[in-house]
């Protein structure tokens, strides 16, 4: 099962890839996560990808490939994997498909999470998010236990930099410009399903299951 996670920002992607993850015994594929442990390890597409990172440049789409195609040849991407948060252009699409295509692999199944724009808004302004362990909390759909600290490692929360409405509505536009196209790309392979990312996130995930499996 080889899956890819779309969604704007605050959908629910990260959370969903977690659920999957953990019940089809799957990896999750983050970009920024393969990003970050290819520059703590030294490698040579982590060394080349730390410069770009230090002055502040988006890592390059061959870069960012290669690092995708490192890990997906992993034992535990044997069985398949998801990644979450790429692609996020055509471009990147068309040279994921090149690679995958040259590894004798394709794309299962692209689920889009659907989720009304204000609905988005008052999700992400109100998020919380782990220093420590990463895991995200809400003021109101999903608070902390106690206010300020991590149900999961006891971190300190906080709120991101880019969590304020006009840095959302800015991310959303980018999504919307650059990143939503990527539904009807795949919609013309036949490979695009989409499920409304409102409701129990338990609900959400069922109904997610029974569009892979």
């Amino acid at each position: 099962m080889r899956l890819i996670l779309l969604g704007p920002p605050g959908s629910g992607k990260g959370t969903q890839a977690n659920l999957l993850q953990d019940k089809f015994n799957i990896p999750k594929i983050s970009t920024g996560d393969i990003l970050r442990a290819a520059v703590k390890d030294n490698t040579d597409l982590g060394k080349q990808a730390k410069r770009f990172m230090e002055q502040g440049e988006l890592v390059p789409d061959e870069i960012v490939i290669g690092l995708i195609k490192e890990r997906i040849v992993a034992p535990d991407c044997e069985a398949g994997y998801i990644l979450d948060g790429f692609p996020r252009t055509i471009l990147q699409a068309e040279k994921l498909e090149e690679t995958l295509a040259a590894m004798d692999q394709e794309i299962d199944s692209v689920v889009d999470l659907e989720v009304d724009p204000e609905e988005l808004l008052v999700r992400l302004i109100g998020r919380s998010t782990c220093k420590n362990c990463g895991a995200m909390f809400h003021q109101t759909s999903h608070p902390p236990k106690v206010a300020g600290v991590c149900d999961e490692c006891g971190g300190e929360l906080y709120q991101r930099p880019d969590d304020n409405e006009e840095t959302i509505v800015k991310r959303l536009e980018v999504y919307n410009k650059e990143t939503a196209p990527l539904k009807d790309f795949y919609r013309e392979q036949g490979k695009l399903k989409s499920v409304q990312g409102c409701g129990g996130m338990g609900d959400i995930f069922s109904k997610l299951c029974d569009l892979v499996t």
